[in-house]
């Protein structure tokens, strides 16, 4: 059994990690998305960011009954100044560990999310994954969620 909630200050150690792991799984999807060396640094600050600023920034876990953190939700509430409707909600950050995968804990993370966002004036929800995470796209799709913006990149060295 798994509790979502929002993650506060005391979880911080628990969710670095998770957050590294989804970072190093995009990097299996496209090498411009290489790891940091001071990733840890970076995560820890992000996640210490996320959990102070709520107006902004939603930041979500998923915790067995024993303590464990299996699963995180961060997203951003932007405004979107030239569209209808305004306020956006964006699902930066999405995992699951791999052995809570297809138990139902995305489902329950991704419901608890869209509640949330709605609850804090967000009309329109969107996510940011690696193009080539072919299983985040079955499950936006599972969800209503289509493609609206393409990004492309250009390296230089």
């Amino acid at each position: 059994m798994v509790t979502i909630r929002e993650a506060g200050e005391r979880d911080m150690e628990k969710i670095i990690d998770l957050v590294i792991r989804l970072k190093r799984l995009n990097e299996e999807f496209d090498p411009l998305f290489k790891v940091s060396s001071n990733v840890a640094e970076h995560a820890k600050k992000y996640l210490e960011e996320c959990a102070s600023n709520k107006e902004r920034k939603l930041l979500l876990i998923a915790e067995t009954d024993a303590g464990e953190v299996v699963g995180i939700v961060v997203a951003e509430i932007r405004t979107r100044l030239f569209y209808e409707p305004s306020i956006e909600g964006v699902i930066t950050d999405f995992y699951v560990m791999p052995e809570w995968r297809r138990k139902g804990v995305g489902k329950q993370m991704m419901d608890k999310a869209i509640a949330l966002l709605k609850s804090r004036g967000v009309q329109l929800i969107s996510a940011e994954f690696p193009a080539q995470n072919q299983i985040a796209v079955n499950f936006y799709k599972k969800y209503g969620f289509r493609p609206l913006t393409n990004i492309y990149v250009k390296e230089f060295q």
